[in-house]
Formats: C-alpha cells, structure tokens, sequence
C-alpha cells in the first residue's frame, strides 16, 4: 500500500508518515520547495515537489498511491493576509479531493479540526454531533477549517471514501514551528507566561493522534467524522502538568479577560507596524472565552484511538523542546 502525505513535514503530518511506515506502508510525502525537512530526515520514504495550491503537481504525487493523507494546512491565528487561509485551507482542499477523484484513489483521511466542530458553550463537552453556528465561529483560522470541511463531505456525498478527523490540541516531539498549542509549552518554559486566563482544552499526544488517522483509513466510516482528542484540562491544570514534568513553577495569577483582550490588540497593532507575529491575539482571547472541552469516546469506540496520559505526551514535549534549543533546560542535568 502506497500513501500520500500532504503537510509530512509539519508536527501532525511527519507522525502520520512515521506511523504509517510503521504499519508497512511505503509512504509519499507533498513537500514544498524549500520546505524544512527536519522532521523527515531519517524517515524512508519518498518525496514528491508540489503544493496543494498547485492542482498538476498534486495529480503527479497522487500517481500509484492507493490512499491520501490531506494533513497539509496553513495554522495560524493570525495572518498579514486572511486571503491566504482561504487560499490553502479551502481551495487547497478541493484541489486535493478533485485530484484525488481524478487519480482513483481508494481512500482520503482528511485533518480537519476540533475548530470546525460546534462551538461549546460553558462547562459544555463537544462531540462529533454538537451542531455548528457559523455565526459563532472565532477569526478566520476556524472560519476557513470550518469551510474546508465541508468540501470534504461533499465528496464523500459524491462516492469518494473519505473519512473526516479532528484532532483537539496535540503535543509531543516535533512541532518544529511550533504550533499554537506548542508556543504555549515553549513560552512556559522560557519563563514567558506570569499569568493565565480561566479556560481549557482536550490535549492528546500527537502521536495518539498519528496513530488515530491511520485506524481511520482502515476501520472509519466514509463520511463520519472523528474526534481524535485526549484529556479535557482547565489551563491552569495543564500548566500544573508542564510544572510536574519540568520542574518550572507555573503561574499563580489568574486575569481577568478585559485587559487581557486590550493588550492583544495593542500586540497585534504593533506586530502590523514590525511585520512579527504576535504572540497574543484578539481572537485567541475571544476563544478562551470558551472552555474548549472535547469528548473522543467516538474514536476511541470505532476506531480503537489509543490514550497515552497527557503528563507522557508533555514530558516529551519538553525533552524536545530543550533538546533543540528552544527553551533552556530546567533542572540540573
């Protein structure tokens, strides 16, 4: 069985790659030109030149695959550009299923996002059937993953076997950019966050997560989709979890949303005038508004997704991050 990774050197697509490998697949990866190989290094596997905005080089890497995993997605919470979101999450997608109808494939296991599902409402568990407002959709991220779904389920409706996952908030080894979710860890570690603001999320490790899009190729049902999460977490319990395996104290001091939201948007003004990306955003704080709680018992019950412990998923998160020099060790060697 040969396979098709879009997105295999971002943090989610290089552990499908390795977990795909790991199940005897012989494994294709999408890279762009000048994209950072980093994490597939000592992966054997084929790679093909190409871009999910670009349909022919799509068609030339879908050649001979039986299965496409369309992990590839741009995640931010803040682009210069909101066009470009649209431009790789939405069109992209359609280039990638339309490319992947033209060339026969068996199967498509589309990443999408926890983003794209209902939003929860307080104390609220969301699963894969909480319906969905698009007038409460937060920023252009979410927006646009939303959006990017709902092509996928509309080649399913069309008789391509697609299976649909939504990861929640992975951590692990390999967020080379890193992630959102991943800055937090980071800027934890390097002493950068005195304060927390009273939200939470579902955190799985990411190789949990790798492990789950693969179980959905063979054992998901076309059309359906799947939560791939872990453990639902206050912040300040996940931050006690980053203590626990760092040795760093986490912060005591809880804010309040108002001068949280005003200091965003002067970070953001200021990041527009110096062309950097801020750490805060207006959005990211219109999200904590919400306790981002996600229920994987689906994917757990269908699929078998495995459930490593957050604190495991952590650990390695940091031994990672240190190791490769984006944040200073914590204890004494």
């Amino acid at each position: 069985m040969r396979s098709l990774v879009t997105g295999a050197t971002g943090f989610i697509g290089s552990h499908v790659a390795r977990a795909l490998l790991d199940r005897g697949d012989d494994v294709r990866a999408l890279v762009r030109t000048g994209a950072d190989l980093r994490n597939l290094h000592d992966l054997q596997i084929e790679t093909a030149v190409g871009d999910v905005r670009d349909a022919d080089s799509l068609e030339r890497a879908m050649r001979g695959c039986q299965r496409v995993f369309h992990v590839a997605a741009l995640y931010s919470f803040w682009v210069p550009d909101p066009a470009l979101l649209d431009a790789v999450n939405v069109v992209g997608t359609r280039n990638v299923f339309t490319a992947a109808e033209r060339a026969g494939i068996e199967t498509v296991v589309y990443t999408s996002s926890v983003a794209a599902l209902g939003v929860p409402r307080r104390g609220e568990i969301v699963t894969e059937e909480t319906p969905m407002d698009p007038a409460r959709i937060v920023g252009a991220y979410k927006r646009s993953k939303y959006v990017a779904e709902q092509v996928a389920a509309e080649f399913a409706r069309r008789g391509l076997r697609v299976v649909i996952v939504n990861p929640s908030f992975p951590v692990g080894p390999g967020d080379v950019k890193p992630t959102p979710t991943g800055r937090v860890v980071v800027d934890f570690l390097n002493g950068r966050m005195p304060a927390y603001v009273d939200t939470g999320m579902n955190v799985v490790s990411v190789r949990d997560v790798a492990v789950g899009h693969v179980l959905a190729a063979e054992e998901g049902r076309s059309g359906e989709r799947y939560i791939l999460g872990g453990e639902n977490l206050a912040l300040k319990e996940f931050l006690s979890r980053l203590s626990e395996v760092s040795g760093r104290s986490a912060p005591r001091v809880r804010l309040p949303y108002a001068p949280v939201a005003a200091l965003a948007g002067a970070n953001e003004w200021l990041c527009r005038v110096t062309g950097r990306e801020p750490r805060l955003t207006r959005d990211t704080v219109r999200m904590s508004r919400h306790t981002m709680f996600y229920s994987p018992e689906k994917a757990i019950r269908e699929l078998g997704l495995p459930q490593t412990p957050v604190r495991e998923a952590l650990a390695s998160a940091v031994a990672w991050f240190v190791a490769n020099g984006y944040a200073r060790p914590t204890r004494p060697e």
